[in-house]
């Protein structure tokens, strides 16, 4: 008798999301408590338009004469009920807890915020700017790093791409340049150049803080001295190596490829070793975000 057993995706992706559910909602809280925080301390007194939700804000106080943090609450609410009739009951769930909580953290900081500013002041905006920049950077990669997010403009952005089938990170891209290019013309190019450096900063910190560190270089190396370079590889990083079977995609030539994992602090130091042995190896180089199962061996001194 033959048993076929059909595999469940979707309930492996469901027990995946309720695994350490307290634990994931408790770092949202945190990460859109420093969000919030970040927003009164140094956007909404510096009138720094960074895109979303919290750029738009800013513009409107200025304009309208409407609260900033009013304008949130409103602004958030009515794009998450947009999102029920668009995007559907389930995927508007995903962002509705970071997008009910980020709101309420902005004016749960806002005294604290105050407080702060009068009594830790910062008179130099680079610095405020680049202090922003990590503290939205590393609350964001939190929040994105537990299955989170806080809704808003990712919410937009989300729509945009159902109907218009603008790529997600096109969408974004758009919808950001137009805020902060609005912002500019009322508040001035300054104001611009600090929202840029804000959102490549974040974007930057958030990367880091998903991916992690990069502690090791992935290494292919295409060399006539294939046997000296693994050698090399062996004996002085005591470390595995590949050896690859390629192809010449335009000689249709068969030769071998070598691919290897260095250790971050030994990058420099294989590269020109290799070098020294084949002036010609031609390598790619990838950053390596995780190493994981093989034989373990006590690591050398690369010299």
């Amino acid at each position: 008798m033959v048993i076929i057993m059909f595999f469940n995706a979707g309930k492996i992706i469901e027990a995946v999301k309720a695994k350490n559910r307290i634990p994931r909602i408790m770092v949202l809280i945190i990460g859109t408590f420093l969000l919030g925080l970040a927003y009164n301390m140094y956007l909404k007194t510096n009138n720094l338009v960074t895109g979303g939700v919290t750029g738009l804000s800013i513009i409107c106080q200025r304009l309208l004469g409407l609260d900033a943090s009013f304008f949130i609450y409103l602004f958030t609410f009515i794009i998450l009920a947009i999102s029920f009739f668009t995007l559907g009951t389930k995927e508007s769930l995903k962002s509705s807890l970071g997008a009910i909580l980020y709101p309420i953290m902005v004016s749960i900081t806002s005294p604290l915020a105050t407080y702060l500013t009068s009594h830790y002041v910062l008179d130099n905006i680079i610095i405020e700017v680049l202090v922003a920049s990590l503290i939205m950077g590393f609350a964001s990669g939190i929040i994105y790093k537990v299955g989170y997010s806080t809704g808003g403009n990712d919410t937009i952005v989300q729509i945009i791409n159902k109907y218009a089938k603008i790529p997600m990170g096109k969408a974004i891209f758009i919808s950001n340049l137009i805020i902060i290019l609005f912002g500019g013309a009322i508040f001035g190019i300054n104001n611009v150049v600090y929202a840029i450096i804000i959102v490549y900063i974040e974007s930057t910190v958030v990367d880091k803080i998903l991916l992690g560190i990069s502690q090791s270089k992935q290494f292919f190396i295409h060399t006539k001295e294939l046997s000296k370079v693994r050698e090399l590889i062996i004996e002085k990083l005591n470390t595995g190596v590949t050896v690859i079977e390629t192809t010449g995609g335009f000689t249709h030539k068969k030769n071998k490829m070598l691919m290897c994992v260095v250790a971050t602090k030994d990058y420099y130091l294989f590269k020109e070793a290799v070098l020294e042995i084949d002036p010609e190896a031609f390598f790619v180089i990838n950053d390596c975000y995780e190493v994981s199962g093989g034989v373990k061996r006590d690591p050398l001194t690369f010299i």
